[in-house]
């Protein structure tokens, strides 16, 4: 099990570099994680929905994601209100007060599925949440130490090192463990080391010395790694977002409270002279080439949002002065005429104005949508011209149905089964557009026909490798930084 000093130490980077590292050396290894909070969602072969990073893990451990890696999947809709999805269907949205007392079942349901991976698998390799040492939280655990204490697992502590403190990370975290939870770590990992290693070597010596827990490995920062960030905890870090550039052709994604799925938007970035930037604000914005407005967790309230910032009219501004716009599931909804919540699905507004800048409407409906999806483009104005019957992959998860009589998509399979659904919506220039299908600029003819319409000009082949690519370069850097044999000594060890 990968356990962290906090959120964002590096746990799901270790777990996916270690599921790939493992794979390729022929075991037969996936991942887990019992309880995931998180928006950026991901849809299994079977229409479950999961933790992005399980499905990212599972890729890398060579499978095809499922509902066992990921038993709960906690959707925040409010600061204190969530959806809750359990076995990848919807369950249940709960205030936070209302979640803790439904352990028992939750907890049989995490339990029942880390013992069929293990059963199906030779390894599997556990991440936690947070810190296993938030002790106000700890008679409710399912997803720390009670898990690594149900199947008696290793457990390595990953600190974060370009936080800052990494002896009081390492060391207050496992000085405030229990005894029989102290004796599950079996080593601890320095995350984002910079510069000289050898000037760390009495930070090494520290760790083991007082904790008598061996450094496995100080694993160096990595640099341009084209892997799907877990949640969009990395945009709240100001250092981490996109800065604007004058040479590039510059998009703008609008930073939504209750952002979901922004890893959409990875393929736009790794290609060469496009610049993206996550804004929240008005003065933000400037004069891109293109506004987008991302998947939501919570479409109503991020649609009020926009209109209480003044980003709204920005968007609207920029659209009638022949500006690109573009939503995507939720954005798509918020580009409307109106959306109609009639059922209290999301809001217990009836009706709320949307942007006015597509000639759609949307009503709620209770049931979710969650598909791996086929379409095909059904041609359009100026840029979609070129791509008529064009097919096109990625994947569905809305709570919303969205006619119209401007589709430019037919969704052509849903979860392997045929089907014929008319999606999306395009203005008569062809600059403002959306539609329900995430992962569109996976894409790549989609995605360049695109740009090219923006003004971009490509000066590089595909970067669609870079993922196949940064796995590689993932796991060769943990297998260098880390005593590997070691570890399969404690793992092997430790197995019954």
């Amino acid at each position: 099990m990968v356990q962290g000093t906090s959120s964002s130490a590096g746990k799901s980077l270790m777990v996916t570099a270690l599921c790939h590292s493992f794979a390729r050396r022929g075991i037969s290894v996936a991942p887990f994680k019992a309880q995931n909070m998180s928006n950026n969602a991901a849809v299994c072969p079977d229409g479950a929905e999961i933790g992005r990073a399980q499905a990212v893990q599972a890729i890398a451990a060579g499978l095809e994601p499922t509902a066992d890696m990921n038993p709960i999947l906690i959707k925040p809709e409010a600061d204190s209100r969530s959806q809750v999805i359990v076995m990848g269907r919807p369950w249940r949205s709960l205030e936070a007060r209302d979640y803790y007392p439904q352990k028992d079942f939750l907890w049989g349901e995490v339990t029942a599925a880390l013992d069929r991976l293990g059963t199906a698998y030779n390894l599997v390799i556990i991440e936690g949440a947070g810190s296993p040492a938030e002790l106000n939280l700890k008679a409710s655990d399912m997803v720390n130490m009670a898990v690594a204490l149900y199947v008696k697992a290793p457990v390595l502590l990953v600190g974060d090192i370009d936080r800052g403190g990494i002896f009081a990370q390492l060391l207050g975290t496992y000085w405030l463990l229990p005894q029989e939870e102290q004796e599950l770590v079996r080593g601890f990992l320095v995350n984002k080391f910079r510069g000289d290693l050898s000037l760390f070597q009495d930070g090494i010596q520290i760790l083991e010395e007082r904790s008598h827990v061996p450094v496995l490995g100080v694993i160096p920062y990595i640099h341009d790694l084209h892997i799907p960030e877990e949640d969009a905890v990395v945009l709240e870090n100001p250092s981490l977002e996109f800065q604007r550039s004058t040479t590039e052709t510059d998009i703008v994604v609008i930073h939504l409270p209750r952002i979901a799925n922004f890893d959409d938007f990875d393929p736009l970035n790794a290609e060469a002279g496009v610049n993206i930037r996550y804004v929240s604000s008005p003065e933000e914005i400037g004069n891109p080439e293109a506004i987008i407005l991302p998947g939501t967790k919570s479409t109503v309230d991020d649609l009020k949002w926009l209109y209480d910032r003044g980003i709204a009219k920005v968007i609207q501004a920029h659209a009638q002065s022949g500006g690109a716009v573009v939503g995507i599931c939720g954005g798509y909804q918020m580009l409307g005429q109106a959306i109609h919540d009639s059922h209290g699905i999301e809001s217990h507004d009836k009706h709320i104005s949307g942007l006015g800048l597509l000639p759609i409407e949307t009503n709620f409906v209770s049931e979710k949508a969650t598909y791996q999806a086929i379409a095909q483009v059904k041609g359009g104005p100026a840029w979609l011209s070129g791509l008529q019957s064009q097919t096109i992959t990625g994947y569905e998860i809305h709570m919303g149905l969205t006619p119209g009589d401007k589709s430019w998509l037919e969704i052509t399979s849903r979860n392997g089964q045929q089907t014929k659904v008319m999606d999306g919506s395009v203005s008569h220039e062809g600059n403002i557009w959306g539609c329900y299908i995430h992962g569109l600029f996976d894409n790549l003819n989609f995605r360049r026909a695109w740009l090219f319409y923006l003004g971009w000009q490509a000066s590089h082949p595909d970067p669609a490798n870079n993922f196949a690519t940064s796995l590689t370069h993932l796991a060769d850097t943990i297998e260098t930084a880390i005593d590997m044999q070691q570890l399969e000594a404690i793992l092997w060890e430790s197995s019954p």
